[in-house]
């Protein structure tokens, strides 16, 4: 499946490139050598940026649940004294 998904992100940042490019620049620039270089490297690096975000919500989501855990006990000790 990890194949898929980056073959297709590949090929629709290669056609965006290549929208773009041929937009934007001349005959003479090599397009589509660069916008099949960028749908290379989009489709090899995806794997690695989804589960960078993925990691970074977790480890916040961890870090809220801790905070409120704290909270807590902080609120259950301060009513045990009084």
């Amino acid at each position: 499946m990890q194949r898929i998904i980056g073959i297709v992100l590949g090929a629709v940042v290669t056609y965006l490139a290549l929208v773009v490019l041929d937009a934007l620049g001349s005959a003479a620039q090599p397009r589509y050598g660069i916008a099949v270089i960028l749908g290379a490297i989009v489709s090899l690096l995806w794997p690695w940026l989804i589960g960078y975000f993925l990691l970074r919500g977790a480890e916040q989501r961890r870090s809220n649940e801790v905070g409120r855990e704290v909270a807590k006990r902080m609120s259950d000790d301060r009513n045990d004294l009084d």
